[in-house]
């Protein structure tokens, strides 16, 4: 039986891929119609999202080390299945804790999928030719974070805000079936041990901080139950976290998080610069939906085609950029894509204001879609090519994980900040609402220009290194059906 074409395997698990992150940002447009609908606040709302993005990052550290165990396409469709079934319930959910329910099981179908895709690279494609696939991934990548409002300005406008869950069936259907087809049972055969400890300590360690930081706004940063304050459930949670990195260095046996991986400097960087990115592509939306949807009383359909020109450049540019990252220093890609980024967001604060034409806005977020496809690839390429083959699995779950709990942290801050920024505003303008929310999301977008500006200062400790070769690689099984 003939070996499997990597580059159908990777088309395959890229429809899975894109699904998952289409789904970190399509919630976003649907914000007003969800509080309206589900009858709402704006912290429970913000809630669907960060919930999904926690139930994503806390496990996937254990995940990554599952496909190492039972075989990445078997774990990848396990996920693809708990996810599609999760996102039929979230349009089904009739109220907020139902959906924050459901999208807590979908974050977990994610949490599975998301690292067999780049452990399946590392093992589809040889180094030299490793740069195109990641290309291929980071375009995926950037395109489905930045189509999201787009796809679900549609959605919402014609069919409904529970459509943004419902798209996802038909769609994980066809890649289900596409992963059963074209992608190998490719087995590495680890038999790894699970850090239960680990698992315990981080997850309630992120749980707490995640929690703190969101709602802290809503208990007036005072009391949350009893005697127990909001200050008190952060510190918790960044007690837990220290106790969680002690115990990884005191763990010989196999720890969650191989602290050892951090010695090579591109990943610890790479790894960095993930967490700026995941932070950014969850800050940036929230105010700006607000602000088109909101102030310029744009349709949703009206506000994702606004972003509709971003998305289509940054998934034009990323398959380029991906071969680039083979030929230059990945470095100097990273810090363009970085600094593009934060420099669309500020063209984006300098333009918007209450009486602005939607049309403002178009040239910052160009120079942001093309930051954004210049991102994802030189990142992994970076980071994953010059680690130990022995810890490849164990990168790849860590890399994952930073950029979504980047994500959670974007995701709680600015709900936060926009939020203190709306009741301050409100205040300033005497009540003009359109000056205040205009005020408010200029405020919060400063944010992420901020933490995308320190993601390229630790870019700059990156340097170019010869990729790996692997030794006494398996080679991939042939496909099965």
């Amino acid at each position: 039986m003939p070996r499997s074409n990597p580059w159908a395997a990777l088309s395959a698990l890229c429809i899975g891929f894109f699904m998952i992150l289409l789904d970190t940002t399509i919630v976003s447009i649907a914000i007003p119609a969800m509080v309206t609908g589900l009858k709402t606040d704006l912290n429970s709302v913000v809630w669907v999202m960060s919930v999904y993005l926690l139930a994503y990052a806390v496990p996937m550290l254990f995940t990554s080390r599952l496909g190492d165990r039972f075989g990445p396409k078997r774990v990848f469709l396990a996920g693809l299945v708990v996810f599609t079934a999760a996102s039929a319930a979230c349009g089904l959910a009739g109220t907020a804790g139902l959906l924050i329910a459901a999208r807590a099981v979908q974050g977990l179908g994610a949490a599975l999928m998301t690292p067999q895709t780049l452990a399946f690279i590392t093992n589809l494609f040889p180094p030299t030719k490793r740069g195109p696939a990641m290309g291929l991934w980071g375009g995926v990548a950037g395109l489905a974070t930045i189509a999201g409002p787009l796809l679900g300005g549609v959605l919402v406008d014609h069919l409904g805000w529970q459509w943004i869950f419902f798209v996802n069936i038909p769609v994980g259907v066809v890649g289900i079936v596409l992963t059963v087809l074209l992608v190998p049972d490719w087995q590495p055969k680890n038999s790894h041990s699970f850090d239960v400890p680990g698992i315990l300590l981080s997850g309630a360690g992120l749980c707490l901080l995640v929690f703190g930081l969101q709602n802290g706004q809503h208990y007036n940063w005072g009391k949350v139950a009893g005697p127990v304050t909001v200050f008190e459930v952060i510190a918790a949670g960044v007690v837990l976290l220290i106790g969680f990195v002690a115990w990884q260095r005191f763990n010989r046996k196999e720890p969650l998080l191989p602290l050892d991986v951090f010695g090579n400097r591109n990943f610890s960087a790479g790894t960095l610069v993930g967490v700026t990115v995941g932070f950014t592509m969850t800050s940036m939306f929230l105010p700006m939906v607000l602000y088109t949807q909101e102030v310029l009383d744009l349709t949703p359909t009206k506000a994702g085609l606004l972003t509709a020109p971003m998305s289509l450049l940054s998934g034009i540019i990323a398959p380029f950029i991906g071969r680039m990252s083979d030929r230059a220093n990945p470095k100097y890609l990273v810090i363009f894509g970085l600094l593009a980024l934060a420099g669309g967001l500020g063209l984006v604060v300098v333009m918007v204001r209450a009486t602005s034409s939607p049309l403002a806005m178009i040239p910052g977020l160009l120079v942001a879609g093309l930051g954004t496809g210049s991102v994802f690839a030189p990142m992994s390429n970076a980071a994953m090519s010059s680690v130990e083959p022995r810890l490849a699995g164990a990168a790849s779950g860590i890399l994952n994980t930073a950029r979504q709990v980047g994500g959670v942290l974007g995701s709680a801050a600015t709900g936060v900040l926009l939020q203190a920024r709306i009741t301050a505003s409100a205040t300033a303008e005497h009540g003009n609402m359109p000056n205040a929310l205009t005020d408010a999301a200029r405020q919060t977008l400063v944010l992420p220009i901020a933490v995308l500006v320190l993601g390229a200062l630790v870019a700059l400790a990156m340097r170019r290194t010869t990729p790996r070769r692997p030794v006494a690689s398996p080679a991939p099984e042939p496909a099965v059906a």
